[in-house]
């Protein structure tokens, strides 16, 4: 089977629904011509055309009111967000419009839309480029959020999140572009959003996380096998809907839980995670749920500090030796 690295399985995937409905649109800021920052996008346009692929102004609300009149007319946009730091400005129509169209219509309007960005540190980015703004969007009810962690499960993701009848954010970690490589199969397949993966066993602790951090819990799953201590990793893949079963399921097994994400720790995701944990396993707890996650500041930019924000294997080992100590 052939190995691919995500930016290839995402691009497979794009060319793969452009090519089965000549409703899927694909646009965003330099996406067309260039192939998107990343090369994402790269040939799609050439292949398709400028009336399928196409660039945008630099106007991140521009580009969702876009895709959201487009959905309403019955196509299947793709809009890419350059980095999932510029979603600010737009916003107003994710929370106004995008997420609340169906119950606003009693059920009538669906908006499939899917809505790509980058997000995430780990190759010293500018200023807005490393930013982990997943919580924003998995407070808006109303849309989907699904975060892959390697090329073969973001293909079939990301699949998935254009067929479905919903809004869907698709946040790509940057640091995994070409960093992650792995076998994808060929043609078209699709993998279920809303479901968790158990990707190892373990019986003293579970490391929680998603995309980016899935990487660092494996390499600290790692070295604590050396030292003796079986971890279990839960991979969540989509926040929203959660897989709430597979999550607790897996706490309830070792009574101790470690939750990884690299955005800010206050009202990131992870504390949503530890909500849960505490009112589904409270009883099988022998061990507060601890967090490793980003600072209360912004993500430092272009900054030789950035290994000290970012979670890494060696502060989630840290963590894992307090939770042993209960």
């Amino acid at each position: 089977m052939r190995v691919l690295n995500m930016v290839q399985a995402i691009n497979e995937a794009l060319d793969l629904a452009l090519s089965r409905d000549e409703r899927v649109l694909v646009f965003g800021e330099d996406v067309g011509r260039l192939g998107g920052v990343f090369r994402v996008t790269e040939g799609l346009q050439a292949k398709y055309g400028e009336k399928r692929v196409f660039d945008t102004p630099l106007a991140e609300s521009g580009i969702l009111g876009m895709a959201i009149g487009l959905a309403m007319g019955g196509m299947r946009p793709v809009a890419e967000i350059q980095f999932a730091g510029f979603l600010y400005p737009a916003l107003d129509q994710i929370l106004s419009h995008l997420g609340r169209w169906r119950h606003r219509s009693r059920g009538r309007v669906g908006l499939p839309v899917v809505v790509r960005a980058p997000y995430g540190g780990g190759v010293h980015t500018p200023e807005q480029h490393a930013d982990s703004p997943e919580a924003l969007l998995c407070h808006t009810p109303g849309v989907k959020v699904v975060i892959p962690s390697s090329p073969e499960r973001a293909k079939g993701l990301l699949l998935s999140a254009i067929e479905d009848e919903d809004p869907v954010f698709f946040l790509e970690a940057i640091k995994l572009y070409r960093g992650a490589r792995a076998e994808v199969p060929e043609g078209y397949y699709t993998l279920p959003l809303g479901k968790a993966r158990v990707l190892r066993e373990g019986k003293a602790a579970t490391l929680i996380g998603y995309g980016g951090m899935v990487e660092v819990m494996l390499e600290a799953a790692e070295v604590a096998q050396r030292e003796g201590v079986e971890v279990t990793v839960v991979d969540l893949e989509t926040l929203v809907p959660l897989d709430e079963e597979t999550l607790l399921e897996a706490v309830r097994a070792t009574g101790r839980a470690i939750v990884v994400y690299e955005a800010m720790r206050t009202g990131g995701f992870g504390a949503e995670i530890a909500a849960r944990i505490a009112e589904g396993a409270i009883d099988y707890l022998q061990a507060p749920v601890l967090r490793v996650a980003g600072y209360d500041a912004p993500y430092p930019p272009f900054s030789a500090i950035e290994h000290l924000y970012r979670p890494n294997a060696r502060r989630v080992l840290a963590a894992l030796r307090k939770a042993l100590t209960y």
